[in-house]
Order: structure tokens, then sequence, then C-alpha cells
């Protein structure tokens, strides 16, 4: 098993989530769409966030003073680490959170469906935020969210920036040679970032193939990223798990990737939790990775 949880537990939303859907969804106690106006005395004033991303969000559209509680993997920007926690991205502590007298909780496709129903059942406004399947629909999830606590111009500001900048990667590398590209986003089982996964995003807008594109799942065997051979192998993990990962790929001599020195490591948190300013911050790493003659201070 992967040791790092976070980002087994959002490939497994990737997976099973992220597919079904998508469409956000409210509480009905709160509103049923996005585009529904929200007068601004119901705008929330404590909110609790059951999501990395969500915390980030919140963060970025100033209203950091709001957030009351978060869980123990709301670690970005750093001062969310001195906020109360109240569980893990999938386990709720219900206890402390109906003791933080939220006004609004923000939850994810992880969070345990029988939490959010219980919160709903004791008069908290719960507001669910699916896994977004690209970056298109994650900047229409910030938008939500700005929305929902009243930022919508601050929201509007930052995802039309954070479009620019994609747009303007994508029309750097648009002309250059596309190297096929095997994303690893779990060890045991070997786990690839497949068409369904904004991650597949990150290496279709960097200018790379993405080999995994067309399976069904993530779940991936060994010897078919043997028989394909990508020129690069991207093993998205921290710490000790990625090295090994790495020396496993390395030991196969004949893959391109090793012969050519291209198999990299990258920082989960970045690529598997993004708001639309990390997601462009990911996309010029990995347009880093995939054409160093572009970027050559980004490769390792």
């Amino acid at each position: 098993m992967n040791k790092d949880p976070i980002i087994w537990v959002i490939l497994k939303a990737i997976l099973f989530f992220g597919f079904c859907g998508l469409s956000l969804w409210f509480s009905s106690k709160i509103v049923d769409r996005f585009n529904e106006k929200i007068e601004p005395f119901a705008y929330p004033q404590r909110i609790i966030s059951l999501g990395p991303a969500l915390t980030e969000q919140l963060y970025l559209l100033g209203v950091e003073d709001r957030l009351v509680g978060c869980t123990v993997y709301c670690k970005k920007p750093k001062e969310a680490e001195s906020k109360e926690k109240v569980g893990t991205i999938i386990e709720v502590n219900l206890e402390k959170v109906v003791d933080l007298k939220p006004d609004l909780v923000l939850a994810t496709s992880l969070t345990d469906p029988k939490a959010k129903e219980k919160l709903k059942d004791l008069g908290i406004k719960v507001a669910c935020f699916p896994q977004a399947k690209n970056f298109s629909q994650m900047c229409d999830h910030f938008l939500g969210l700005g929305r929902l606590v009243g930022k919508d111009k601050e929201a509007k500001k930052i995802t039309n920036s954070a479009k620019d900048k994609v747009a303007a990667i994508k029309e750097k590398v648009k002309n250059l040679p596309k190297p096929e590209v095997f994303i690893q986003i779990g060890a045991k089982p070997l786990f690839a970032a497949t068409g369904r996964s904004f991650i597949n995003d990150f290496i279709e807008f960097a200018g790379g193939i993405n080999m995994a594109k067309e399976a069904k799942e993530g779940i991936y065997s060994r010897e078919e990223v043997l028989k394909k051979d990508p020129e690069v192998i991207i093993i998205v993990t921290m710490g000790i798990v990625g090295e090994k990962e790495k020396e496993i790929w390395q030991s196969y001599q004949t893959l391109k990737a090793v012969k050519k020195g291209r198999i990299y490591i990258v920082d989960s948190y970045q690529f598997c939790s993004p708001t639309p300013v990390s997601f462009v911050e990911a996309l010029e790493e990995m347009a880093g990775l995939l054409h160093p003659e572009l970027y050559p201070h980004q490769t390792q």
C-alpha cells in the first residue's frame, strides 16, 4: 500500500467518484445551483472545510478569517495548519464540528456520506464539491465557491488569470514534439492517471501524450508500461515511496525513460489537490519536465 495517505485517497476519489455526478450539489437548505442568487446576509461567517484544496481556495478568496476548522491534511497555506482540526478528509469528528458552531461545512466526495447526512440532520448547512475531472471544471467549482462566500469578483479575477496562464503555456509547447508519458499516482497496486482525471490535462496542456488516457481503470500493470515503453515516467508521491518506485523503474534498463534519464518524482499535494492557481504552477513544472529545452532549471 502506498504510504502517502492523501495521495491514496485522492486517487481513489478520482477513480470512484470523479466519474459520476460531477455537477456540484448543495444541501437544499442552502442553494440548488451556483447561479442562484445568494443574498449578502446569507454569506457564511463560520466555515469548516473538509478538503485541502477547499481550504486553500478560501485563503485565495481572502475569507480565511471565516475558516473556523479544517482537516489534518489542510497544510496549505502554512497558516491553515494552526486552524482547529475536525478530522481527516474522510472521517469527521462530528462533536468537534458541532462545538465550532459552523454556518457552513464544505465537504468533498471523500467525506463520509453518513457524516454529511448527520450534519444536515443537525441543521448544519453542507455544500459538497466533487472531484473535478478537468481544469475547466476546477475553475467552475472555484467560481461556485466564490459565489457561495460572496467573493464572486475575486474568484473571477483569479480564474481568468489562471486560464490566461494556462493558455500561454499551451501556446508555448503546441509545436514541440509530444513525448509519451506515464504518470504513476499509486504504487501497490500500480495506479495510473487516465483520461478521466484532471491530471490528464497536465500532460496534454504541457505538450505530452498520456499513455494511459484510454484505460478504463486507473489500476495498471507494470508489464503494460514496459510494453508501451514511454519516454517519460512521472511518479506522483512524496518521500521514500517515490524513491523506491523510481529505483524499480530504473532496473528496467531497456526502457526509453531509463535510458534518457527521464523518470521524475513530483509533489502529490501540488498535482493531486490543486486550486486554479496551483494548477498553473504544477503545469509549468510539468511543461519543464516534458520540454527541458524550454525550462532547463526545472528538471531534476
